[in-house]
């Protein structure tokens, strides 16, 4: 049975951009996201506030495609810095106690030794509270980053699944008691609980054992967010945590029941995992003040960065598009970065603006927002978030940010307060033994 409590998490990067996702050029937002204190107070922010984790999203290139190359990133400051994440998490983990903590890493460009040995080492100095985003990169810039060919689409799943098989075998070379630190024995391990991994597979090999004990979790929660067939099916068989972008309460339903499908196909007890669509909130004093800000932000949108991003998630140079023409038909089938993300966005703009929909168009819907935007005041938007739940659009939320960090502040200290009234989210201050534990995960993961 599903639990009744909402899993809340902050959408962050370690990067910035122009308009939304932090929005660096908002005269609210705190801007400078290479200062250490940036996160410092995120991270106190965001526990303070009630969120259950935060996950930083990441990309191994600048936007390179609109334009051909990387200079309108840089002088618009369009994610053309993205900093290492594991770096981060230590820090955020230094000034809280309670608070998940995710970073992406890619399957496609690390070895899985590398990123098991990372996830166990954070899982184990923050107690139990490591996420690993898992990503397949998607974009022929990263590729090039690496001095590798990009992978196509399915290529990157099935690798991305041998790697789960190595990494879930690293975690699983301990038990979970056999590191014992017996004094009086003078026994530090039982060496009859630690083995070999011994993975041999098409694409990855490792001997193991991993150097690192069993994390506190079992192995640190994974979150995906495999919108495609491929990436469902994917999803459905390692992912505790499904991360979905949904634009209308319909769409959440029809993206919940298909992946709650494809966690049932596995195998797997669909009560364990948590679905969460990706969504906007703007919450003010009324519902006027809230909808005149989301005016000023829309003000201040720069649809050149907006196509930017979505010429970095297709592979597809927007910029070689006539803004005053229908966009092409044959777009999709010239993407080569997430088919189902620009499936989602062209199917939503075509319904809002017409089957001849232009490029123009396209950066005007980008720039109000291809997720779901919640705005007005506490029990507005509450009302909203609460009617996804009940009406099993997810299990919970992915929260992005307009502004840093007064997005989730306000978030924080008037819609969570209300959530709690009525029972959609834990009480203040509840802890569990770890991250899994806390919002209803399967505590001692077994090989998939």
């Amino acid at each position: 049975m599903r639990n009744d409590h909402m899993v809340l998490s902050a959408f962050g990067q370690a990067s910035a951009s122009k308009t939304q996702n932090g929005a660096w050029s908002h005269p609210a937002s705190t801007p400078d996201v290479t200062d250490p204190e940036y996160y410092i107070n995120l991270a106190r922010e965001l526990e303070h506030a009630g969120f259950d984790m935060v996950f930083f999203d990441d990309r191994l290139a600048m936007p390179a495609v609109y334009g051909g190359n990387f200079r309108k990133a840089v002088e618009l400051g369009t994610r053309a810095i993205k900093l290492d994440l594991l770096t981060i998490l230590g820090l955020m983990a230094a000034h809280t106690t309670r608070l998940g903590l995710g970073a992406t890493y890619s399957t496609t460009y690390y070895h899985p030794y590398h990123v098991a040995r990372a996830f166990a080492t954070l899982d184990h100095l923050t107690r139990g509270r490591a996420i690993w985003n898992i990503v397949t990169s998607l974009n022929e810039d990263e590729a090039a980053n690496f001095g590798t060919e990009h992978l196509d689409h399915d290529g990157r799943y099935d690798r991305a699944d041998e790697f789960l098989e190595a990494a879930t075998a690293l975690w699983n070379s301990w038990d979970a008691d056999a590191y014992e630190l017996d004094r009086a024995s003078g026994r530090f391990a039982d060496p009859d609980k630690v083995r070999e991994a011994a993975f041999d597979g098409d694409t990855f090999a490792t001997r193991g054992p991993l150097t690192v004990p069993r994390p506190p979790q079992g192995w640190p929660t994974l979150l995906q967010a495999g919108q495609s067939s491929r990436g469902r099916t994917f999803a459905g068989r390692w992912a505790d945590l499904i991360f979905i972008s949904a634009s209308t309460l319909e769409r959440a339903r029809k993206s919940y029941r298909e992946q709650r499908e494809a966690v049932e196909a596995a195998g797997r007890d669909t009560s364990a995992v948590k679905i969460m669509p990706s969504v906007y909130t703007l919450v003010a004093e009324t519902d006027e003040i809230a909808r005149e800000r989301k005016k000023f932000l829309e003000s201040r949108s720069d649809p050149v960065e907006a196509l930017m991003l979505l010429s970095e998630l297709s592979g597809v140079d927007l910029s070689k598009l006539d803004a005053t023409r229908p966009i092409p038909d044959d777009l999709l089938d010239r993407t080569t970065g997430s088919k189902a993300i620009m499936t989602n966005v062209i199917g939503r703009l075509r319904e809002l603006y017409g089957p001849d929909a232009t490029p123009r168009d396209l950066a005007d819907f980008s720039v109000k927002g291809t997720s779901q935007w919640f705005v007005g005041d506490a029990m507005t938007v509450a009302d909203g978030l609460e009617e996804w739940f009940l009406e099993e659009g997810c299990d919970g939320f992915v929260i992005n940010q307009a502004e840093t960090p007064g997005s989730w502040e306000s978030f924080g200290r008037s819609v969570i307060p209300e959530l709690r009234r009525r029972g959609r989210v834990a009480p203040a201050g509840e802890n569990g033994l770890n991250f899994r534990a806390r919002v209803g995960l399967e505590r001692e993961p077994s090989k998939r």
